[in-house]
């Protein structure tokens, strides 16, 4: 059970309704992630939202080189429920059941490109200060343009966010859990 108050979705109305109804049109349902956080605060939703909606539709990255961050990251957290969620969306970005293992390892030995990935964005949240020249000059050498590197840094930020949300809320899974 959530720790935070969490409304029926079929109580929300105005702005909140109109996210409510996108999700459900986009997803099939609300999942309980998004419930919460509607019903703590629609300006945060709505500021999700639009994040994932951009890098989704608008990012230098692809569907699998953002699920590998969102996977390695929502492990490094341990946020259950991101992790439940992102190993269904990183399915249907293409992986296998043992390709999500392995990202969530933090390796990915079946492509240097996105095993470079996976390492830049676990050391940026892993340490503090000023990040080593060398550790940007790996990334960009295993072939991530700049562009592609400030849009990895918002994939990291948008997944820190809701997988702090869900440790605080303790999110009720309404996902397949992973092992």
């Amino acid at each position: 059970m959530t720790r935070m108050t969490t409304n029926a979705v079929a109580s929300a109305s105005g702005a909140t309704l109109e996210m409510f109804a996108g999700i459900k049109r986009a997803v099939g349902k609300v999942p309980n992630a998004y419930a919460s956080i509607g019903s703590q605060s629609p300006m945060v939703l709505q500021a999700v939202l639009q994040t994932n909606g951009a890098l989704k539709s608008n990012s230098s990255l692809s569907a699998k080189e953002l699920e590998a961050i969102n996977l390695s990251i929502s492990q490094n957290s341990a946020c259950d429920y991101c992790l439940a969620a992102h190993t269904l969306t990183a399915k249907m970005a293409g992986y296998s059941v043992e390709q999500t293992r392995k990202l969530r390892s933090g390796h990915y030995d079946e492509d240097p490109k996105i095993d470079a990935l996976v390492k830049f964005v676990l050391s940026l949240v892993r340490t503090s200060g000023t990040v080593p020249l060398a550790e940007l000059e790996t990334v960009r050498s295993a072939g991530f343009s700049d562009t592609q590197v400030t849009d990895a840094i918002l994939a990291v930020s948008a997944i820190l966010f809701t997988n702090m949300f869900n440790r605080v809320n303790d999110t009720t899974l309404d996902f397949p859990a992973v092992d």
